[in-house]
């Protein structure tokens, strides 16, 4: 889910030295007021999950179909070596993936790695989405259309860290004990996206989520190509193509509610963004560095995996998407919200802006970081 992997890059725990130090994603959250967090845990009045029990038929006709039958499917297998091959030509085939993945840059790994770890989270962002009142998997089988796209988005989304995982661990470039700790720690720490178990919340962040992976493994699939390695390329580019089916249906989820409740959905849409969208694995720790994810975020920025940029052009995306600038006949709290949302992206570009110039002064003091996923090797963060 990548959030990337990853949409909004969001700081939590960055000491104000480096806070200053460190250029683009970061930047966002030092300039931003501070994001709004309320104690709720279940926001969606009663009225509000009716529109969810309502939209159960829409939902098979409309979101379903964009999950793929699984014998029409990707595996991993299909990217990998193959062991059943005889000896010598599953170790050729090792040896060919070693030989590609060898021009890898530090950076760029560190980076993949990041993402992939993203993605093997995978059992916290079912069980957030499963927190969501009203469109929640009341049994664990259940056959309602919101429980089946969820457990079936879940099996998709599982290939993508299997894949990775896999790929990266015959690479012999990362040392795979501490990317499994990491893992470990993620999911142990899970997280607070801040959707207060509000499905209306939730899937506007599975929207701009989906977005921000679909843009982060695209853009790690253009730098492997770059680097040498087609199958990484075309690996990566897979990925991103399953995110992009899925951003579809979430997006077009929160579509169908700003068609039905315009003025619900909008207030929502202002609450997402006021408190800013947080990576999924913002709580990520390997046990040694304290700021393990901010440091991964500078380099996903530096190389342009996934930028600030990025963040204000999905929020511009998805206000052109779910039309929210044409909205008419909100009350004042909907009108409130909609002028919020609609300038926010160029407010966030502006703030950037002033981010970059600093960033260019700090520049002149570059700073390097140790990653235990890569030996403890250093990687220029700015």
């Amino acid at each position: 889910m990548q959030a990337q992997f990853l949409a909004g890059h969001h700081v939590h725990h960055l000491s104000p030295p480096l806070h200053r130090r460190l250029p683009g994603i970061l930047s966002v959250s030092a300039v931003a007021a501070p994001p709004l967090r309320r104690n709720v845990t279940h926001s969606l009045p009663p009225e509000k999950a009716e529109v969810f029990r309502n939209l159960e038929g829409w939902a098979s006709r409309n979101v379903l179909p964009l999950l793929k039958p699984v014998e029409n499917c990707w595996q991993p297998t299909d990217f990998l070596p193959d062991p059943t091959k005889p000896t010598d030509e599953f170790e050729q085939e090792v040896r060919a993936l070693r030989e590609r993945s060898a021009e890898l840059p530090a950076d760029y790994l560190v980076v993949l790695i990041g993402d992939m770890i993203t993605e093997e989270a995978l059992p916290t962002y079912q069980t957030m989405i499963n927190t969501l009142d009203g469109v929640r998997d009341e049994t664990g089988a259940s056959a309602n259309p919101w429980a089946v796209w969820t457990r079936a988005w879940t099996a998709e989304e599982n290939r993508h860290g299997d894949l990775l995982n896999k790929y990266l661990y015959l690479s012999g470039r990362v040392d795979m004990k501490m990317v499994e700790k990491t893992v470990q720690y993620l999911i142990g720490a899970g997280m607070d996206p801040g959707t207060e178990n509000n499905p209306y919340l939730g899937y506007i962040y599975t929207s701009f989520q989906e977005r921000a992976t679909f843009i982060s493994h695209g853009n790690t699939a253009r730098l492997a190509k770059d680097h040498g390695d087609p199958v990484l390329a075309r690996i990566c580019g897979t990925i991103a193509a399953d995110e992009k089916r899925h951003e579809t249906a979430y997006t077009r989820i929160v579509e169908k509610l700003v068609e039905l409740d315009p003025d619900g959905a909008v207030v929502s849409i202002e609450n997402m963004m006021r408190k800013r969208i947080t990576m999924p694995a913002h709580l990520m720790s390997d046990g040694q560095d304290p700021h393990l994810f901010e440091h991964f975020s500078a380099v996903a920025q530096r190389l342009g995996v996934y930028t600030a940029g990025d963040y204000a052009d999905i929020l511009e995306f998805l206000v052109g998407k779910w039309k929210l600038d044409s909205i008419e006949g909100l009350s004042a709290a909907g009108r409130r919200a909609q002028d919020f949302v609609c300038r926010l992206p160029a407010r966030i570009r502006k703030m950037q802006e002033r981010a970059d110039e600093r960033a260019k002064v700090a520049a002149a003091a570059p700073q390097r970081v140790k990653f235990s996923w890569i030996f403890n090797k250093e990687v220029l963060l700015v």
